[in-house]
């Protein structure tokens, strides 16, 4: 080095010191307070759109990270919450947790999946107390009732595909399943569809109870319709036995099997092609949730799109905006008819 070179600052971060917030308050031009505002996403209404940008770009262009930690201690957190789910026998609940693990990244938060052992049943702490380990609860498809040993009254309970009046809940996050099988009822009605099962799931929970007093208030107003129930577990093989049922069972054979979800329609395709049937030519069939096993089958599904992800996301937001002490509203999804190749207008044999 001669006597007229100079060496170049070392940039935070970069093999020296940990960068602070007071090095992307000083890159940005703003306060340390504008900077915890804007990182902690409390800025707006006290920071300026233009400035918050500049604070997140010198965060990037710095590599800050937060010390997780510390405000853990100062704020009595342990940013931290429980995404409970009753199996994890479909990709359904997989979206979900995609969907919050994506909205509490961006708050600096962690989320610990736990699919309960008891399914829709009284849920077991999975710590040696959950009140102490984690901020809040997120549920989807049970009860307010068979969470108490996780939250207890201490902890927010954000509740997904569940009662919206369970007075237990902090928040509710739903999709409007009930308008989900009001469409596929009124979709196969249109194809001349009189005779109709539904294979429900043999669960009881409110999720469920929906979908068949939906189905029960479509076809209240259809003078010659019938429809009949056949309990069904959730699963293909589950489909399967309770479509055999169905078909074989006495009396007029069903045109259409309602499923209470893609699993099930998957094995009543298979039980239809086993009892020499053709879908759907002779028989149709929809599912409910427009999961990859959807597409996979052939002839392809009928079934309503629920948007899974979302509902993560916003049983996130809806936890966020608890333990900031915002009150939550209510969230109700809509949710999408997809008819594919497994429906068709009811057989001439079928319209006697």
């Amino acid at each position: 080095m001669t006597a007229h070179e100079h060496p170049t600052p070392a940039r935070p971060g970069a093999g020296g010191p940990r960068v602070t917030s007071r090095d992307v308050a000083r890159a940005a031009g703003v306060s340390q307070a504008a900077v915890s505002l804007v990182l902690s996403d409390k800025w707006r209404g006290r920071v300026s759109p233009h400035k918050a940008e500049s604070v997140r770009a010198a965060a990037r262009d710095l590599g800050y990270r937060p010390n997780l930690a510390a405000r853990s201690l100062r704020l009595g957190r342990t940013r931290t919450a429980l995404l409970v789910v009753p199996a994890l026998t479909t990709e359904y609940f997989a979206r979900v947790y995609t969907g919050a693990a994506r909205v509490a990244a961006d708050h600096d938060f962690g989320v610990v999946l736990y699919p309960s052992p008891e399914g829709i049943g009284p849920a077991r702490d999975p710590f040696a107390s959950a009140r102490a380990s984690l901020d809040g609860v997120i549920a989807a498809a049970m009860a307010t009732d068979a969470l108490a040993a996780l939250h207890g009254e201490e902890l927010p309970l954000v509740m997904l595909d569940s009662d919206p009046d369970d007075p237990g809940a902090t928040a509710t996050v739903n999709l409007d399943i009930a308008d989900g099988v009001r469409r596929l009822t009124a979709h196969l009605l249109g194809l001349g569809h009189r005779r109709i099962t539904h294979l429900a799931a043999d669960v009881d929970s409110w999720t469920f109870r929906v979908r068949s007093a939906a189905l029960a208030e479509t076809l209240r107003g259809v003078a010659d319709a019938q429809v009949r129930t056949e309990p069904a577990a959730l699963s293909v093989d589950g489909g399967l036995h309770a479509a055999h049922a169905a078909l074989t069972g006495p009396g007029p054979r069903p045109t259409a099997l309602l499923c209470d979800d893609d699993l099930v329609a998957a094995g009543a395709c298979k039980a239809a092609r086993r009892l020499g049937l053709r879908v759907p030519e002779d028989l149709s069939v929809t599912g409910l949730d427009d999961l990859a096993l959807a597409t996979a089958v052939e002839p392809e599904l009928t079934t309503v799109r629920l948007p899974a992800e979302e509902v993560g996301a916003a049983g996130m937001h809806a936890l966020m905006a608890a333990l900031e002490g915002r009150p939550p509203a209510p969230v109700s999804l809509p949710v999408e008819l997809v008819v594919r190749g497994s429906t068709a207008p009811v057989p001439p044999a079928g319209r006697a």
